[in-house]
């Protein structure tokens, strides 16, 4: 297995931190720290610039709060400063996301470039046209995954591919910033999937398993034969503790045609997939507000609204439930208030 060196300078290279900037303010332009750095940016790109190449930095502090998810989970999320931490932690993804990525095989998803939830989708659909080899489903989660993930286990898959012991310096910095792999952290999302990787390619290629699907922590394998699966989450649970992981206690072994598979917010069948319930009646709710209370709310807010729900919609078998709701009487909402907000095109892709 190759191992990387020489990749600390391109970190804090002057245009590698310009672009990372340009990275992270998306959709914060807003924030006051940005507009801050906005005045004079090259000042500060040769602060993080010193602060790297003097081996200076230090991970700033935390700030933390509770969310509850969509799914009702609550969870802590580590906030870090924009400057210089958000920033240095795209400096990293730049240079190490094209050598981190050839590690993972194909069917693992999340916040992966080119291979989002409707990737995904599609290639679990694919699969469910071959009936007989997803006649059942093995469905399991890791048990709090990201605070779980243990820092020594972590940096030692790190090593495997970066032998840069000024890059590992940055890297455990970050790493040991907190327990676990904090919620939140640009990073965090790429360390996930780094840990589980060694699980990804145990199952496809030892266990021989060609229907296999990773979303961060969230699995889903189909097979023929019920006993094969429940031998497989045996491995699978086994493998987990060596990563001292645990799963979850609700994991399941099911017939796919009994009730289809709850799964990156859809429900599979073979031949149909549907919305999940949670997430239909959630649109539902939001286009009947949309409908009695539009005045009140922002243009964009109402645009940026259907066009996402939209977008879960054309993915599944919802004709009828997307033509109830998203019917002449929100067209005509959403081009009144691009009208009067000079917003073009309010209705691309929608119709």
């Amino acid at each position: 297995m190759k191992r990387h060196g020489n990749l600390y300078p391109k970190i804090y290279g002057i245009e590698n931190i310009r672009i990372a900037h340009k990275n992270a303010r998306k959709g914060k332009s807003h924030y006051r720290e940005v507009r801050k750095i906005e005045e004079n940016p090259e000042k500060y790109f040769r602060k993080i610039q010193l602060m790297l190449k003097d081996k200076t930095f230090e991970n700033s502090c935390y700030e933390i709060m509770i969310k509850k998810t969509d799914n009702g989970k609550i969870r802590e999320i580590y906030k870090l400063p924009y400057f210089p931490d958000r920033i240095i932690h795209h400096c990293i993804v730049q240079i190490l996301e094209p050598i981190w990525e050839k590690t993972l095989i194909k069917d693992t998803y999340a916040c992966l470039k080119n291979r989002g939830i409707h990737k995904a989708l599609a290639r679990i659909q694919e699969a469910l046209r071959d009936k007989h080899a997803t006649k059942y489903c093995l469905k399991l989660d890791v048990r709090k995954f990201y605070p779980s993930i243990d820092h020594t286990v972590l940096k030692t898959i790190i090593r495997k591919k970066i032998k840069d012991m000024d890059l590992l310096w940055l890297l455990d910095n970050i790493i040991d910033s907190a327990p676990g792999v904090p919620i939140g952290n640009y990073l965090s999302q790429y360390f996930g999937n780094l840990y589980l990787s060694g699980l990804d390619h145990f199952v496809k290629e030892k266990k021989r398993r060609k229907y296999y699907y990773r979303y961060s922590d969230d699995i889903v394998v189909f097979g023929n034969n019920k006993k094969e699966l429940h031998k497989l989450r045996k491995d699978i649970s086994d493998y987990l503790d060596e990563l001292k992981l645990k799963l979850k206690d609700n994991w399941q072994v099911f017939p796919v045609s009994a009730r289809g598979v709850d799964f990156l917010g859809y429900r599979f069948f073979h031949g149909y997939t549907l919305l999940r319930k949670s997430i239909a009646l959630k649109f539902k709710r939001k286009i009947r507000k949309i409908k009695n209370n539009w005045r009140n709310m922002k243009p964009e807010q109402i645009i940026n609204s259907v066009m996402s729900y939209n977008g879960w919609l054309i993915h599944s078998n919802t004709k009828n439930l997307r033509n109830a709701y998203i019917d002449d009487d929100i067209f005509w909402i959403m081009k009144q208030t691009a009208y009067e907000s000079n917003i073009k095109n309010p209705l691309q892709g929608v119709v």
